[in-house]
């Protein structure tokens, strides 16, 4: 089974977080069923579920590759199906992956709009990886984010820590 960029680096975020003691819950939009996404099946028990997992949530971290300058148009489904204030209360960390530094102008021109429209407490700052810098697993080497891309994305992921940290009351 291929494994897309996104899902490396969201796995890659994933993993700094549970270090630092978080609470992981991965929803792989793919797994949701199509049917459901596409028809707008609001009371399909996998799209219940996943309102269900997103309401609990304290933070979102949103992975998506860039097409055609936007988001995916799979994420963009099933935030639809979401209510309209679905984020409200939550801190979002939107990231996304490229072949091009011009496609992070999706993360602010396209994604940041949607996120906010639906009431995220904060959106923080998001960050492009370019496909270049993701490097999945292979017989000779594990799947990792190349070291040219891990400093900013690592100042990137603290600054969605320091947003959580805000949320539950815990210092800064």
């Amino acid at each position: 089974m291929v494994v897309s960029r996104s899902a490396v680096l969201l796995g890659h975020v994933s993993g700094v977080l549970q270090e630092r003691g978080h609470t992981v819950d991965t929803l792989i939009l793919r797994d949701l069923p199509a049917e459901a996404l596409m028809h707008a099946d609001f009371d399909h028990p996998a799209i219940l579920d996943a309102a269900a997992r997103l309401e609990k949530a304290d933070g979102l971290i949103v992975a998506t590759p860039v097409y055609k300058a936007a988001f995916s148009g799979l994420l963009k489904t099933w935030l639809d199906l979401l209510p309209q204030f679905g984020l409200h209360g939550k801190v979002v960390l939107p990231l996304a992956t490229g072949g091009s530094v011009a496609h992070a102008l999706a993360l602010d021109y396209a994604l940041r709009p949607v996120l906010t429209s639906m009431d995220a407490r904060h959106v923080v700052n998001g960050f492009l990886v370019l496909d270049r810098f993701i490097h999945s697993a292979s017989d000779t080497e594990p799947t990792h984010i190349h070291e040219d891309a891990a400093p900013e994305l690592s100042k990137i992921v603290e600054g969605f820590l320091e947003g959580l940290r805000v949320v539950d009351g815990s210092p800064v």
